[in-house]
């Protein structure tokens, strides 16, 4: 195999190949790149680490085709330290490579093509395409409620449910919840033209990949095509894919409370900004220390902010527009922060019964098309 790359154009390719490499797994196969040179013209180029993976085809001037897995590691090094703007890659019949660049070159192990693990099928009869900014803007809103360690599996990650209304996100990690729905025209991809009716769930490290992959530009798009245990995004030039969570999604919206009796409309911004600065006192750094909370006192149309550490103290004061009877509740600083960040308006509206209740957090001004939700334990408070 023989293959000679524009350095620059290589180097571009093989970055967000990177992020299905598997630094722990005792397959040495999984560590590299797999590397298919072909007759005419291209060269794809594959890393999967058995749970993700990702594909791209480069143009390449191709003088022997063939198959080999390179170290991804040792690879992207030698491309980066080498200065010539021309890269050739040459592996032998006995699986030496060596990477030739100007005066330079490198010598490196190379495997067999046959040892790469079996990838999942990379289109599949059913699917559908959205744009990317449509995905990428639902996703920022729900990805950090997902759970990454818990002990249900179907937590580790964000639930998708797909219909010709629209598209639904949820995630959830035991204490925060979040749900994005937006109603929108889908495209419908099934070979068979049957109705779009879709529910999967998409690995919490697979959705923090993908939000990186995906454009805000309106234009571009994203093919999405399942299978039974594996989803692939056709992305551009790129071909992410990965395994789903097998196993069926909590009954989310029995969990959720529609019968609040204390409502308050603020600001986000300045309540934001005000536990922003509570967090100097909140988010402690001393070893052994436990993070302290924040309280927020709802007393007849003012909202008092106040936290109490070994750091210190603070408190602000915020004017709100409240309905109902005061409330005095405490929550985690850092999660209600990510909660309020997550609902993008500029008056939110807060939902509440008791200081033992989950809060619900949405938009003060809702949109016909959209409805976004993002509920929130409070903590228990010291005497």
């Amino acid at each position: 195999m023989k293959i000679i790359f524009n350095r620059q154009s290589i180097s571009e390719a093989v970055s967000p190949l990177m992020c299905a490499i598997s630094g722990k797994n005792t397959l040495s196969a999984v560590e590299g790149i797999l590397i298919d040179a072909k007759e005419d013209q291209t060269c794809t180029m594959t890393t999967f680490d058995l749970e993700k993976g990702l594909r791209i085809t480069v143009s390449a001037q191709v003088e022997e085709a063939g198959v080999a897995i390179i170290n991804a590691q040792k690879f992207v090094q030698t491309l980066r330290v080498m200065d010539g703007d021309f890269v050739t890659l040459e592996v032998d019949e006995n699986l030496k490579a060596c990477i030739f660049s100007g005066k330079s070159h490198h010598r490196m192990n190379a495997l067999s093509g046959a040892d790469y693990p079996a990838i999942p099928r990379l289109v599949t009869d059913d699917g559908f395409m959205l744009p990317q900014s449509v995905l990428k803007d639902m996703l920022s809103k729900v990805m950090y409620a997902m759970a990454s360690n818990d002990q249900r599996p179907v937590l580790n990650g964000c639930y998708f449910k797909v219909n010709e209304e629209g598209l639904q996100l949820v995630s959830c990690d035991s204490f925060r919840l979040a749900k994005c729905k937006l109603n929108t025209d889908i495209e419908n991809k099934n070979k068979d033209n049957s109705a779009l009716n879709f529910s999967f769930i998409v690995p919490t490290k697979t959705v923090g990949e993908l939000f990186k992959l995906l454009k805000d530009d309106e234009r571009e798009t994203v093919r999405i095509y399942m299978s039974r245990k594996n989803i692939v995004f056709h992305i551009g030039e790129l071909i992410f894919f990965s395994r789903l969570i097998e196993g069926q999604y909590i009954e989310y919206d029995r969990i959720i409370l529609s019968n609040h009796r204390i409502f308050a409309k603020v600001d986000r911004n300045a309540l934001i900004a005000a536990l922003e600065r509570a967090a100097l006192v909140t988010e402690e750094k001393v070893a052994g220390s436990v993070r302290s909370h924040v309280k927020l006192s709802f007393e007849e149309g003012i909202l008092k902010i106040s936290a109490i550490s070994t750091l210190g103290s603070t408190y602000d004061e915020i004017d709100v527009e409240q309905d109902g009877q005061d409330l005095l509740i405490a929550f985690n600083n850092r999660f209600l922060i990510e909660s309020l960040r997550a609902c993008e308006s500029e008056q939110v509206k807060l939902s509440m019964t008791s200081a033992l209740t989950s809060i619900n957090i949405e938009p003060a001004e809702k949109r016909e098309d959209q409805e976004d939700l993002f509920m929130l334990l409070p903590v228990r408070m010291k005497e």
